[in-house]
């Protein structure tokens, strides 16, 4: 396994593509609204990419993917193609957000209420939040992969959720997905030992139900097999001297 160890300047546009990747979602949010489509927001997403950040939308074409975000809905897990189906109140969207400024990448995503949302929902979306965070604060030279997927799965099945195990984070700079891969479950102790310059994404996926999931027939929209909700939150993270630093933190946000 290699992994890219980022140089200071490499981690200065690794700055700046985090910055415009939580821009994005800064700029969409008051547009996730019922009876707007998720072809809408793709479609304001990628003219603000690339007109107003003169960027590059990242999954646009990356490997055939048709749209320039994902958009995963109530019981989609990951990889929502938009399409023209009007949100209706009470939907949890998804929206992840990868542009490319200069050659590297930011990678990010956010969920969404749309309008009022049920009890069930906001508890697996704040459940979601907490194990980004749980992950996140155990960031810093020394800690070893295992302590991240670990803590995350500890605290997802302490409230009864369960955790995807078939996607993962990932390194993330010149290459979208580089080296290492970021499981969000595992064992203390286990795993390789993180280094300052490490750029790399946690991006828990917790379900209601069971952990399993079910590729669709376009090979990109990924379900709950059971067909019960999910939720996903996702920052781009860099391994600082003595801790961590979020590449795509959002103004709202504290860390």
């Amino acid at each position: 396994m290699t992994v890219q160890i980022k140089t200071t300047e490499e981690i200065e546009k690794m700055r700046l593509a985090g910055r415009l990747a939580a821009e994005v979602l800064e700029m969409i949010a008051p547009f996730v609204l019922p009876g707007v489509t998720t072809d809408e927001l793709n479609q304001r997403c990628h003219e603000y990419i690339v007109n107003e950040q003169q960027a590059i939308p990242a999954p646009l074409n990356y490997h055939g993917f048709p749209k320039s975000i994902c958009t995963s809905v109530n019981h989609v897990v990951c990889h929502g193609i938009p399409n023209n189906k009007p949100l209706k109140e009470g939907d949890i969207v998804n929206i992840d957000i990868t542009v490319i400024k200069n050659g590297y990448h930011g990678d990010t995503s956010q969920m969404f209420g749309v309008g009022e949302v049920s009890e069930k929902a906001k508890r697996i979306m704040r459940i979601s939040h907490e194990c980004l965070f749980k992950g996140i604060e155990l960031v810093k030279p020394g800690t070893r992969l295992g302590d991240i997927g670990f803590a995350i799965q500890h605290h997802a099945e302490t409230l009864k959720c369960t955790v995807v195990r078939e996607y993962c984070g990932h390194g993330i700079g010149i290459g979208f997905h580089e080296q290492p891969q970021v499981l969000h479950y595992g064992k203390r102790g286990s795993g390789m030992p993180l280094e300052k310059g490490m750029t790399f994404t946690i991006e828990p996926m917790i379900n209601v139900g069971k952990r399993h999931v079910k590729l669709l027939d376009d090979d990109w929209t990924v379900i709950t097999k059971d067909r019960t909700l999910t939720a996903q939150w996702e920052h781009t993270i860099l391994v600082t001297d003595d801790g961590v630093e979020v590449l795509t933190k959002r103004s709202d946000e504290n860390f």
